[in-house]
């Protein structure tokens, strides 16, 4: 537990928070926006000041924000735009994010997908390449009503009680404050 809690502070030392070197490098990046490196996010920093988010984003784990290198060795040339995404936007584990894309606001896009075009304000979007699939209105709707179908368990009881946790879900549930 020692040893935890010192690696901590000096990976803490270390380690840069993702949105406060693209920060530092000129990208515009709004509030309360969350990008999960720790878990393999890639994002090509030569070209952070081509990069604006909004506020209230969540990027996942092993998610590439970045430019397109395929003609690297044959043309010696990479394609580079900018990656434009609003607020109130969720981005999936493993996306794809590609240059000359904009994401707008209410937006989530699920995980593995990948992201060559526009995606419009208030949709949800999936899949290689990515399609719509619904509405952000529709999609919240949706959970909601399943959370007020599946159990619900608190931070705090989850904490004190991992075992019990185990030994009652059968099924999906919710954690919540």
């Amino acid at each position: 537990m020692f040893i935890e809690k010192i690696y901590e502070k000096v990976r803490s030392k270390i380690h840069e928070d993702p949105v406060d070197k693209l920060r530092r490098l000129g990208a515009e990046i709004g509030s309360n926006v969350h990008i999960y490196d720790g878990g393999g996010a890639i994002i090509d920093y030569d070209y952070a000041q081509l990069l604006k988010i909004g506020n209230n984003v969540t990027i996942s784990s092993s998610t590439l924000l970045m430019h397109d290198a395929s003609m690297k060795k044959e043309l010696h040339y990479v394609k580079i735009g900018r990656i434009m995404i609003g607020d109130n936007v969720f981005i999936g584990s493993g996306t794809i994010i590609l240059p000359n894309v904009k994401i707008g606001n209410n937006v989530i896009i699920g995980a593995g997908s990948v992201v060559s075009k526009d995606i419009s304000n208030g949709m949800v979007a999936v899949g290689r390449p990515i399609r719509i699939i619904g509405t952000y209105d529709a999609y919240m709707k949706k959970c909601s009503d399943l959370v007020s179908e599946k159990p619900y368990y608190s931070e705090k009881d989850l904490i004190k009680s991992k075992e019990c946790l185990l030994r009652n879900i059968e099924d999906f549930g919710y954690i919540g404050k």
